[in-house]
């Protein structure tokens, strides 16, 4: 019985701080870019829930989405995603 109360317990917790966990609440245009190695790609602003902002870049005419302003294998194929994900990490 005391075992099934503290799986409980910790599931309810583990739910909770998921619900919490920050999520993005806009994505703004900051403009259009070229890597040094020529890659044209543009960047976004993400603002989260938190009150964070963090950077959003998308390569491959938006077919790569990824946090940060360099394209790296943390990448996705939707924005919204790679929005979460840099939300998440912040």
């Amino acid at each position: 019985m005391k075992i099934a109360k503290i799986a409980a317990v910790s599931a309810l917790l583990t739910m909770s701080a998921v619900a919490f966990a920050s999520k993005p609440t806009s994505i703004v245009f900051q403009g259009n870019h070229e890597s040094g190695a020529g890659a044209a790609y543009s960047e976004y602003l993400v603002k989260c829930s938190n009150g964070k902002t963090a950077t959003l870049t998308a390569w491959e005419n938006r077919r790569k989405w990824c946090a940060g302003t360099e394209l790296n294998d943390n990448c996705e194929r939707k924005q919204i995603k790679a929005a979460k994900a840099a939300c998440d990490a912040l």
